[in-house]
């Protein structure tokens, strides 16, 4: 895209899609060029309520929680490229594919995921998407998956 590229911080983050603590597993998005493609960020802490039960000895993320933090990236992506601040638009996972973790993600890492459009379009409600993961350049986890857009009806 041609455009110039946004971010979004915490804030616009919160605008652009409905997941909240404890869930909510990106602290911001940069690079964002249009729908094709942005990197979101995430600062991994012991503070995270996964680390609890996962595991007491050794805390490591999820890597379920990794791939989530991934499509949460695309969704902020397609959602600022596609102006839905504050518009309650809500995101779910229709698969989940070629998925592989490649290290461990524990507290203090950063994460920074690289995401990509590989099919969607403004007014489509499915999505497909592919990225990385990595921390400090190291491949921490590789996926594809889909997700379908659901726009509130209007009151």
């Amino acid at each position: 895209m041609s455009q110039e590229l946004q971010t979004a911080d915490i804030a616009r983050i919160q605008r652009l899609i409905p997941h909240r603590y404890p869930f909510l597993l990106v602290d911001k998005v940069i690079d964002i060029d249009g729908y094709a493609s942005a990197t979101g960020i995430k600062n991994v802490t012991m503070n995270e309520p996964h680390f609890t039960g996962h595991f007491p000895s050794k805390p490591i993320m999820p890597g379920v929680t990794i791939v989530e933090a991934m499509a949460q990236t695309s969704a902020v992506m397609v959602g600022a490229a596609l102006g839905f601040e504050d518009k309650n638009v809500l995101v779910y996972f229709m698969g989940i594919d070629k998925c592989k973790f490649r290290r461990m993600v524990v507290p203090g890492d950063v994460l920074k995921m690289d995401l990509k459009t590989v099919r969607g379009k403004p007014g489509g409600k499915v999505w497909k998407f592919e990225g990385t993961a990595t921390v400090d350049g190291e491949l921490a986890c590789e996926a594809e998956f889909m997700a379908m857009l659901e726009m509130p009806a209007e009151a």
